[in-house]
């Protein structure tokens, strides 16, 4: 299973899309009428979609799998009696499936049959772009992260990978996480991370932002848990979102790590301990954008 893309509904699609574009270095894949769609560099037909909508909300995050993988989620979702929906997919890359929503409102999209793209070229060194490769975790928070820790291992097959005493971190795959979800008291989304070629991409994301009059709300920086170099970053036009890169690779038995495992020196918040976190805007920023669920659950 592989984590896609994010689609979010915003009062201006066409301008988030400019910026994301102009200044943060994603690609434009397609319009489909209001829909704007983003791509990175890698085989993923788009990483985010911003449609038009008078409020702010989380539409779905999409995962592709495969038929047996689908078939497996849909019993167990049946079973548990979520609100669901089959759905056949009018973004590209198609595909089929279902859309599921969590125990706490988070709304999630599988599809199988999804087709990918070619990869691109990204920014020259030169140019002192760079460009996202594609989406490497979506992050929701929570007011039960334990609850939905549970809940997706139990019906989604997925598999928590750590524990800390801010977060849950689930994976999908071999990546240590594809979503997690934060203890924050509220449900809403937390930020997006998209994945760098290197450490190197990230630097320079950080130095061509600089350029462009925007400052990291968190970072630079390496992760406890994944391992993974970041740069975060509150979009103009309301949700965070990240520079990541070489989030760990984790085998099957891997074992979860508790709150105990991952804890700090006083006056750090990340293993290099250099860089400041901007708390008060960023949990401002993670409040806006709530999943809506805007369709009616049918028999699955």
């Amino acid at each position: 299973m592989k984590l896609r893309s994010i689609e979010l509904a915003l009062p201006d699609p066409a301008g988030a899309a400019a910026w994301m574009v102009d200044v943060w270095g994603l690609y434009p894949a397609e319009v489909r009428g209001s829909v704007h769609y983003l791509r990175g560099t890698g085989t993923m037909p788009y990483l985010v979609a911003f449609e038009q909508s008078d409020a702010e909300f989380v539409r779905s995050t999409t995962f592709t799998c495969s038929d047996a993988e689908l078939a497996a989620i849909k019993a167990r979702v049946a079973d548990k009696g979520w609100a669901a929906r089959p759905v056949t997919s009018t973004d590209p890359g198609d595909g089929a499936g279902l859309l599921v929503e969590l125990p706490e409102g988070t709304i999630l999209r599988f599809l199988a049959g999804s087709s990918e793209v070619d990869p691109i070229d990204g920014f020259s060194k030169a140019s002192k772009r760079v460009s996202p490769v594609k989406l490497t975790h979506v992050v929701f928070n929570s007011t039960d992260a334990e609850l939905l820790g549970h809940a997706v291992e139990d019906v989604l097959d997925f598999r928590v990978s750590d524990r800390t005493k801010g977060m849950v971190f689930v994976r999908c795959n071999d990546s240590h996480h594809s979503t997690a979800f934060a203890r924050a008291g509220f449900a809403s989304l937390n930020h997006v991370a998209f994945e760098m070629d290197d450490l190197d991409a990230v630097m320079r994301g950080i130095g061509w932002m600089r350029d462009n009059g925007f400052t990291p709300a968190w970072g630079p920086g390496r992760h406890g848990p994944g391992d993974n170099v970041y740069a975060y970053y509150i979009a103009p036009f309301g949700p965070v979102i990240e520079y990541s890169t070489a989030v760990e690779k984790v085998p099957a038995d891997y074992r979860t790590g508790e709150p105990d495992d991952w804890t700090w020196p006083d006056n750090r918040i990340d293993q290099w301990g250099v860089s400041d976190k901007d708390f008060a805007r960023l949990r401002i920023a993670e409040e806006r954008f709530r999943c809506r669920r805007d369709w009616d659950p049918q028999p699955l």
